[in-house]
């Protein structure tokens, strides 16, 4: 059953080239947008690798780079096969290459829709690989002279500056590690060695936090050390005070940051895909309604184009049995090679 078949009269026929022309045109700024929105995530990514414990999450940028590529060849094509669509005789030099051509072109237009949909649920993925991220390098943030993590106390400082955050879920993470270097410890003190004998593990713990975690906004001089101790500040009661250091966690600061971008870049891909979707299904009219005329492009006659000759499964198979009897014939080939006697 032929899927929305539709008469193209001559003048029908040029306007539709025409208007694909600069559509196709159109597709490939759209194209080359969707690979710079690829490269800026990857990058944005790639900044915050230290507090990351994968990459799964870069599936995303890869995705979007490698369609934005690849539809920039699809559109170039498209506009060239606009362009001999009413050059008489050009046009049937196309006719054993568009099959192959609309089959690539879908294919990387679902995956530019998928990377949308990608883009939109990536969220726990997200959240896990930070969540592991940040607690290392919580852990690690007092290795200054440790070669690999030199630089990790400067990058959490600025992150907790940069997005106005403390700790993983909050502030109360770091009193959970250890994250003033012993090089900057007194051990002859007995307050330093009573920390280190009560914890199991010789760790100096302090209910304290990094300056990083700092409020500027508040009023009141940063209070960073003996945070739960009341007595320990004029003034000052933990339960009820707000604190003038950051409450959010960076966790939920970088999930919010990532998944907003994530959410703007999916909202500027999709509406490519759709741009991308009307390049094909403009293309396909006009393959089918100049089939008739093929060699004589400049007739009057009017003639039929249509979206799919059969209907949708039936060329989903016919598109998919040449792919399914390569893969069965190559399994069958490997096995041969392994039941061969020596």
């Amino acid at each position: 059953m032929v899927v929305m078949k539709m008469k193209f009269p001559f003048q029908k026929r040029v306007k539709l080239a025409q208007g694909l022309w600069i559509l196709s045109w159109g597709a490939t700024v759209a194209s080359a947008m969707t690979f710079s929105l690829g490269c800026i995530l990857k990058t944005e990514l790639r900044r915050r690798a230290e507090v990351m414990a994968n990459s799964d999450i870069h599936v995303v940028p890869n995705t979007l780079i490698i369609v934005g590529l690849v539809s920039l060849g699809i559109n170039y094509l498209a506009s060239k096969i606009c362009q001999d669509a009413l050059a008489p005789g050009r046009f049937p030099r196309w006719k054993n290459f568009l099959k192959p051509y609309f089959a690539v072109s879908c294919f990387f237009t679902v995956l530019m829709l998928m990377s949308v949909i990608m883009s939109c649920t990536m969220t726990g993925s997200l959240e896990s690989s930070l969540k592991a991220g940040l607690r290392n390098s919580l852990r690690f943030y007092k290795d200054t002279d440790t070669p690999g993590r030199c630089f990790q106390k400067q990058n959490v400082d600025r992150l907790q500056m940069e997005f106005h955050c403390c700790g993983n879920n909050d502030f109360r993470d770091w009193f959970e590690v250890q994250w003033i270097s012993n090089r900057y410890l007194d051990f002859n003190s007995k307050e330093v060695k009573d920390r280190v004998k009560s914890n199991v593990d010789g760790r100096y713990l302090v209910d304290g936090v990094p300056f990083s975690c700092c409020n500027p906004s508040s009023p009141r001089p940063c209070i960073q050390y003996q945070l739960t101790n009341n007595s320990a500040h004029y003034n000052y009661d933990y339960q009820t005070e707000e604190l003038n250091i950051y409450l959010r966690g960076c966790r939920e600061a970088l999930v919010n940051y990532y998944m907003g971008l994530m959410g703007t870049i999916g909202a500027g891909v999709l509406s490519v895909f759709f741009l991308q979707a009307s390049v094909l299904v403009s293309l396909r009219f006009l393959q089918t309604s100049m089939e008739a005329v093929a060699g004589n492009e400049n007739t009057e006659m009017e003639t039929e184009g249509y979206l799919l000759e059969k209907g949708v499964k039936e060329t989903i198979m016919e598109y998919a049995d040449p792919l399914l009897k390569f893969l069965l014939l190559k399994n069958q080939v490997e096995e041969g090679t392994e039941n061969a006697p020596a």
